[in-house]
């Protein structure tokens, strides 16, 4: 079973995403022959590394946004699978690299790579992805595509030190948070539809609108992840739950009870945040003042504001296949488990 299968068959029948990665398939299918393709390498550890997380079954959401971005904007050309891939590479070299700082054990229900190559294997691993997705970008010659993709990896970059820096910190505040989120993980989503309006040549105001989208859209997808990894089952969610709070991530769930907790209950939270390893109890003492306080509804909430936001910049396109399904994929967002 191949990543692709693997993820379809993960879904829900009723899911949206399901509909929409068969029928943009077959693009999907040529990425995954285009990131096989860019991974060749005469240090066979780099190819087998990435194989591992391609058959991992990610979702492939951001080469999903882009694809569907240029053709909403009238592209009809091939470039979009090697600009898809790229974007999928970068993602990639992020995961291992996020992996190592997390201790990860498990990535998408998976033994994590670097439980099993080894921190030092990854990180290298990763660098040769940035560097390889890089000299790709020179040689496709677009100055503007270029632009774009190494604007975003810098700010991920900055969002990840802000957010390591920012460990155990119980003042991080809700904007802190936010331009955090919007660094770390909305700005490759942003990349990724910019990317498919400059390949379509669209007009500046679509551009900026698709720019727009991704970026609303990847800061609601964050907010439902932090969400998750204190409601989700692990073998749906892919990765030990109770993670950010076992690492010292402050994400708004907590940072919405700091604000209504008690001087007593925030001493608590500060102990499990410090604490190593974070008991079972412990978790559920946390878990327990999240549901007290509504730290996952006010989450959910502002999670839905910015899809929201994400859905109303779509108003600057015609109707079109591909602006429903960008529409649905905002939707899926809220909905979605893992």
């Amino acid at each position: 079973m191949n990543g692709l299968s693997a993820v379809i068959s993960k879904l829900d029948e009723r899911n949206p995403l399901e509909e929409i990665l068969v029928w943009i398939g077959e693009d999907l299918k040529k990425v995954d022959l285009e990131f096989r393709k860019n991974l060749r390498s005469k240090v066979p550890i780099i190819s087998a590394i990435g194989e591992h997380l391609l058959l991992s079954g990610g979702k492939r959401l951001r080469p999903l946004l882009l694809i569907l971005s240029a053709r909403a904007c009238g592209y009809t050309g091939e470039a979009h699978i090697s600009m898809a891939s790229l974007i999928e590479f970068i993602h990639t070299a992020t995961l291992l690299h996020d992996d190592v700082v997390d201790r990860a054990e498990l990535r998408r229900g998976m033994e994590s790579a670097n439980a099993k190559w080894g921190n030092e294997a990854c990180v290298l691993v990763g660098d040769f992805l940035f560097t390889k997705c890089f000299s790709l970008l020179v040689e496709n010659g677009n100055r503007k595509i270029l632009q774009a993709i190494s604007r975003a990896t810098t700010l991920m970059a900055e969002g990840e030190l802000e957010e390591l820096i920012k460990t155990n910190d119980l003042s991080l505040t809700e904007d802190d948070y936010l331009s955090i989120v919007t660094r770390k993980t909305a700005a490759l989503f942003s990349a990724a539809t910019q990317v498919g309006a400059i390949l379509a040549d669209a007009p500046e105001e679509q551009e900026k609108a698709l720019l727009d989208f991704g970026m609303d859209f990847g800061i609601a997808f964050q907010l439902i992840d932090d969400r998750l990894d204190y409601i989700s089952k692990e073998e749906e969610f892919g990765k030990k739950i109770g993670i950010d709070l076992q690492d010292g991530k402050i994400t708004l769930p907590l940072i919405y009870i700091l604000s209504q907790c008690t001087p007593e209950e925030s001493e608590l939270i500060r102990r499990a945040v410090e604490s190593d390893p974070v008991t079972q109890e412990t978790f559920f003492q946390v878990g327990y003042l999240i549901e007290k306080y509504q730290g996952l509804t006010y989450t959910f909430q502002k999670a839905k504001e910015y899809i929201t936001k994400a859905k109303a910049h779509l108003q600057h396109f015609p109707y079109s296949k591909e602006k429903d399904a960008l529409s649905r994929l905002s939707d899926y967002v809220l909905e979605r488990r893992f």
